[in-house]
């Protein structure tokens, strides 16, 4: 009889006893995950009913592997642009939750009497929400297309990278011992700098490659290109002292940026499924079944702090941001739960061996129970919400409403802010490249010339090369010319910024100076310092005049590259909401819908579900804001602005099943944006069809906020009026075009 190897055997066990339990979830309706966390019970050594598997280290192996897979399908997820989009809302909201939950969990490990390891683990364990349980429910209930269901996306991408960096420094806390210390604040700056480098450079070089290589790639070739990519950037974030797991999310994001990104996930689905299950298993098998009998009070305790307190404070969190007390309770009960990421931070403490063997098996029994909750808090929060409201007077409810009003309309931001803010960054990421090139050319340019010439010779060349090539960019922290319009009205028109002005500049000159010396101590010696000076004068005359045309082109590059992807892999529900409680979803016209071969003006839409169909994504073409004689034909995907109940009323005119299909994205990017009728407005007092905006916009005014009131759906022949807001939807790229044209027209 041949000799199998016990990894092959024990994958026969683990996939084996993994299959029954995944059945027996999805037939009770269950997430699989706790499937798998149920057969890592059954085949560890703790349980001896069942075969135990022989070779544990091998399988630790194979989750570590399976960790890096499913960050780096979490970064597949995330696009860099995904942040900027996620909004100040979500954004807010998931800080304040984030923050107390982390200290509400580390309290709760302090009243239980566990070290200060422990319970700091702990805060990080409670803070961050399971996406697979969320998504999962809210495809079961249908709820997909409602407003809060915006903000729960949105808080759920603060967390991931909350939970990302959380890695790093709980493992710098748990070599350190110390969270205030010079080692945590090194990291921290640290971490920040090499996430600056890996996504400016990553952006600039990962998709011009692919791009280069276009023609040679199939499905093969990508999934190992990309395997490689990551794993490549798995060493790199290692050597340099961070996990694993932050080099595979850093890649994941920056090739969610590519034309590739979707092509990538479908090639990587069947691996990530088959690791992930190996990683959840190996969750299990390190759970003591008696471990979970002796600490059934602290698991009920932290279960008690995860629900309710994840409950209450988003719901507090979403309130302060100005959502409404109906949107904020469901965001709050949605997110009462934890998940994946618990489990990484809680290995995470076992493999550097600083926190008790309770710790893991506590946390997966509480993500457990808290899973199975959510689809049961998810649908009392409707009812909760009816019974709150009769609680509150009239007068708090009247606060909470106009609260929740003025603090969704347009705030104005100063020139003077604005400007600060480009200044910064353009300061921030110019700095960061010009110090990488510095790293990069001294750890590993200048060790490879010194392997063919003297040292001197090695230095001084690479001193040069290094020059030549942070010119572009020193030009750009010292010279660039940053948003002078505004820059020159500030310095005419209000005298007090000219002093905040000239400090700008110097502060500039001062930091290029700062890095120029910086490079020539690292290369040059005393005596070669004032030669390499005149010399490094020298070339800046010569080239100096190019430098603007190569920074262009740089920076050119790098913008089409971060914007390659124009079809996102995300759910865009609820962005930029209305104070009415409109908002943007999508659909997928089935063959079997009513409305199929009907013109927009045959079905009545307006009239008769209160609904605006803002585009229609046909094949390779998109409609924005199409006419009324536009046909609706099967397989067409439909972007419609309206409220909860007059989408879920229009879902039984798309999809007879009233079951909504998986998320469409125009191939254009369209938008709700909110533009003030202010003395720059060229339309006032004009109606809208006179205007010319939805011509000019590709757009369509949903929407008037007037001295207090709104007007949804307005008529053609209204008025714009002084102090109105508009609120139009339609072509992102020509909204924002408008706007910076009545800018510059206020300006002359």
């Amino acid at each position: 009889m041949a000799h199998l190897p016990n990894l092959i055997i024990d994958l026969a066990i683990i996939l084996g006893t993994a299959a029954i339990t995944t059945l027996l979830f999805k037939w009770l309706k269950q997430p699989l995950v706790l499937g798998y966390i149920l057969a890592g019970v059954l085949v560890g050594p703790k349980f001896s009913l069942f075969p135990t598997i022989s070779d544990p280290a091998t399988i630790r192996i194979w989750a570590d592997i399976g960790v890096i897979v499913l960050l780096f399908s979490l970064g597949l997820e995330f696009n860099i642009k995904k942040l900027v989009k996620v909004g100040g809302t979500a954004s807010m909201t998931g800080v304040i939750e984030i923050s107390a939950m982390i200290l509400l969990g580390y309290l709760t490990g302090v009243c239980l009497g566990w070290s200060t390891m422990d319970s700091i683990f702990l805060g990080g364990i409670v803070c961050i929400s399971s996406t697979t349980i969320i998504i999962r429910a809210f495809d079961e209930l249908g709820i997909k297309t409602q407003q809060f269901a915006g903000i729960v996306f949105g808080i759920l991408v603060i967390e991931d990278i909350v939970a990302v960096l959380l890695l790093v420094l709980l493992s710098t806390l748990a070599v350190s011992k110390q969270f205030f210390s010079a080692e945590m604040l090194v990291a921290i700056m640290k971490l920040g700098f090499f996430l600056v480098i890996w996504f400016l450079g990553g952006i600039f070089l990962v998709p011009s490659f692919l791009r280069s290589s276009r023609k040679f790639i199939t499905d093969e070739t990508l999934l190992i290109i990309s395997l490689a990519l990551c794993l490549l950037m798995v060493v790199v974030a290692t050597s340099v002292g961070f996990s694993p797991a932050l080099g595979a999310f850093i890649m994941g994001s920056i090739l969610a940026g590519t034309i590739y990104a979707e092509r990538i996930e479908t090639l990587l689905t069947s691996i990530k499924d088959l690791f992930g299950a190996v990683f959840f298993v190996s969750v299990g098998m390190l759970i003591d079944p008696a471990l979970l009998i002796e600490y059934a009070g602290p698991i009920a305790l932290i279960t008690a702090v995860v629900i309710l307190g994840k409950a209450f404070m988003v719901t507090f969190g979403a309130l302060v941001v100005g959502q409404p007390l109906k949107q904020s309770i469901q965001t709050g009960l949605s997110l009462a739960q934890i998940g994946e990421f618990s489990f990484i931070i809680a290995t995470l403490g076992l493999n550097l061996k600083v926190t008790s063997g309770f710790l893991y098996p506590i946390a997966v029994a509480v993500s457990a129970l808290t899973a199975f909750t959510t689809p049961y808090m998810i649908k009392a929060s409707g009812p909760l919400c009816t019974w709150v409201e009769s609680k509150l007077s009239p007068r708090t409810r009247l606060f909470l409403t106009s609260y929740s009003s003025g603090a969704q309309t347009i705030g104005s931001v100063s020139d003077w802010y604005r400007l600060l803010r480009e200044h910064l960054q353009v300061m921030i990421v110019n700095t960061a490249v010009i110090l990488g090139i510095i790293l990069l050319a001294s750890r590993w340019l200048m060790p490879l010339l010194l392997e063919e010439l003297a040292e001197n010779w090695a230095t001084v060349l690479t001193g040069f090369l290094s020059f030549i090539l942070i010119t572009p960019f020193l030009w750009a922290l010292v010279l660039k010319r940053i948003n002078q319009p505004v820059y020159t009205r500030l310095w005419t028109e209000r005298r007090a910024y000219r002093g905040p002005l000239v400090t700008l500049a110097i502060a500039r000159g001062v930091i290029g100076l700062g890095l120029v010396l910086l490079l020539l101590d690292q290369f040059f010696s005393i005596k070669l310092v004032l030669i390499a000076l005149v010399i490094v004068v020298g070339i800046w005359l010569i080239v100096g005049k190019r430098l603007p045309l190569i920074y262009e082109l740089i920076e050119k590059r790098f913008l089409i590259n971060l914007n390659a992807r124009q079809i996102y892999q995300e759910n865009r529900m609820g962005r930029n909401l209305l104070p009415w409680d409109a908002h943007l979803s999508y659909f997928e016209v089935s063959a079997e819908s009513p409305g199929v071969g009907y013109t927009l003006s045959e079905l009545a839409l307006r009239e008769k579900y209160g609904v605006n169909v803002i585009s229609i994504a046909r094949g390779s073409m998109t409609m924005l804001v199409p006419g009324r004689d536009e046909r609706l034909f099967p397989g067409d995907k439909i972007a419609v602005i309206g409220t909860d109940k007059q989408l879920e009323h229009f879902i039984s005119l798309i999809e007879p099943a009233k079951k909504e299909k998986a998320q469409a994205t125009p191939a254009q990017e369209i938008s709700l944006q909110k533009i003030a009728v202010d003395e720059s407005f060229p339309y006032i007092d004009q109606s809208i069809r006179n205007s010319g905006i939805r011509e000019k916009t590709q757009g369509l005014i949903v929407g008037i906020e007037r001295n207090g009131s709104r007007i949804l759906n307005p008529d053609s022949t209204t008025r714009f009026l002084p102090g109105d807001v508009i609120w139009l939807a339609g072509n992102t790229k020509l909204i924002k075009e408008f706007q910076r044209e009545n800018r510059l027209r206020s300006v002359k």
